[in-house]
């Protein structure tokens, strides 16, 4: 009998189009595969996005499809064509196990399933980490072209309140006062520079003006005050701590703002204290019965007590003496240790998982000194135009300006692809340098650095009668499930505290 398969390809950017991971590309190849091993191909799933929430809900249908139907094999190009982030490897990895899927990755030549070795896993566990990593590059790509725009004086994203978006004539992007809502803005600080307006009262007023939310609701009260508070307006625009000036039109003065700001500072506000005795697990527990929040209190002057609050009335209170929660705490800080050897092993290890990625990325520095030389000899040719009067002084001002901003890219592209695989491999040899001293820094730390220590390393944490259950962050309880056995080979690891 055929078995049935499903076929899931991807592509992320207009480079990966163009060197060799296209769409048609990489289904034609996948279904050249099928037909070797005699799979029936069902369905076949098409993303060009890159991994943001759009493809997280595409890459659920996929699941929820494969479920629904039964399917027992997906085939895919390579791991990073099948996830880029580890909540994808982790619900595929669970289908795996749970669901009798085998996933098959055709261009780095291995599959999982059930009965994976512990060579196989490694591989897969490996690839998705460099997968992540390819991510955080892209990434860093759209970071790189937002600080262009900043440093250029454009806004890069949404427009704020008061202004709107818009394409002009050449195809640019700009950003233009909103017809209706700029004058409104404006209205509403000159309002609240009287002093005579709360937020509260200014929310219902510039509504009845007609200064509404996205969804025509009126605007909320944090919204109103960040539009008051918001430099934009005068001319000032902020991005991630980093003020600039902007290039757009002004819907209020500098004067009217600081009016604005002087009214705000003018408010006393008194201090709000939160939760002034420090407790290791504050917040980070609740109950596995209910779901109400687990709270802390000292019960005869020195001991630390946690009990549900049972808000909702459904449990019995039961107290849990904090040494109790910290038992199977100092039990995973202690697995996650391991000898300088061990170390060097999986980072060696995970250096020759990389070499595919190495030779992808020796095809793209070659591909951009090739544009770059290329550049250079058209500057050469539009020089000797320009003296022999082909071409005038402004053409060739404002050529030269575009091909060098374009070197100035790819010399920055080039440093980036030459320092990236060594970063990775650094980053990867500290994060389990960390680990292993896990232990030694939990027991030296105060406890507000105790708390944002299990803040960084737990995830679902709860209260389960007496018992503290937890599971491991990524990538800690990789570390943890390859601690003590073969590269690669998987075992309960991932889910700590006492099993559940």
């Amino acid at each position: 009998m055929t078995t049935k398969a499903v076929i899931l390809a991807r592509v992320s950017t207009k480079e990966q189009e163009e060197t060799g991971h296209s769409l048609p590309a990489q289904i034609e190849s996948l279904r050249k595969y099928a037909h070797r091993k005699d799979f029936e191909i069902v369905k076949e799933f098409c993303f060009s996005e890159s991994a943001g929430p759009k493809i997280r809900k595409k890459f659920e249908d996929v699941l929820t499809y494969i479920r629904e139907h039964n399917i027992k094999v997906l085939l895919c190009e390579n791991v990073d064509r099948a996830t880029r982030n580890f909540k994808d490897a982790v619900d595929l990895d669970e289908m795996r196990l749970n669901e009798g899927l085998e996933i098959h990755f055709v261009k780095d030549g291995f599959f999982i399933n059930r009965e994976a070795t512990g060579n196989q896993m490694f591989m897969w566990e490996a690839k998705v980490f460099l997968a992540k990593q390819v991510l955080n590059r892209l990434s860093d790509d759209v970071k790189r072209s937002i600080w262009a725009k900043f440093e250029n004086h454009e806004w890069p994203g949404k427009a704020p309140k008061g202004y709107k978006n818009i394409t002009t004539a050449n195809n640019r992007k700009d950003v233009v006062p909103d017809e209706h809502d700029g004058p409104l803005v404006a209205k509403m600080c000159e309002l609240y520079a009287t002093g005579n307006h709360s937020h509260k009262t200014l929310r219902k007023l510039m509504f009845d003006y007609g200064l509404k939310s996205a969804n025509g609701k009126p605007l909320s009260i944090s919204m109103v005050a960040h539009i008051l508070q918001d430099p934009f307006n005068y001319g000032i625009m902020r991005y991630k701590g980093h003020k600039n000036t902007h290039k757009y039109q002004p819907l209020i003065t500098k004067e009217l703002y600081d009016k604005c700001e002087a009214v705000r500072a003018s408010y006393n506000k008194k201090p709000f204290q939160y939760a002034a005795k420090p407790f290791i697990f504050r917040g980070l527990v609740r109950c596995a019965k209910c779901g109400c929040a687990v709270s802390p209190e000292i019960k005869k002057g020195k001991f630390i007590y946690y009990s549900c609050t049972n808000y909702r009335k459904q449990c019995e209170r039961v107290y849990v003496n904090e040494k109790v929660f910290l038992e199977p705490i100092y039990k995973v800080l202690k697995g996650l240790q391991m000898p300088d050897k061990r170390i060097q092993e999986i980072t060696e290890g995970l250096r020759a998982m990389g070499s595919s990625e190495a030779s992808f990325h020796k095809f793209n520095m070659a591909n951009l000194r090739k544009e770059y030389d290329m550049i250079e000899d058209r500057i050469s040719k539009m020089y000797d135009d320009k003296l022999d009067g082909r071409i005038t002084d402004e053409m060739y001002d404002n050529k030269l300006r575009e091909y060098k901003e374009r070197q100035g890219k790819i010399l920055s592209d080039m440093r980036i692809h030459s320092e990236a695989d060594e970063e990775f491999y650094l980053t990867a040899n500290t994060l389990l340098n960390v680990a292993k001293r896990a232990l030694e820094i939990f027991k030296s730390s105060e406890v507000p650095e105790k708390r944002q220590f299990l803040n960084f390393l737990l995830q679902n944490c709860e209260l389960q009668g007496k018992k503290l259950e937890f599971s491991l962050r990524s990538p800690f309880n990789m570390i943890l499930a390859t601690r003590n056995r073969p590269i690669g080979l998987r075992d309960q690891g991932s889910n700590l505290g006492h099993p559940r």
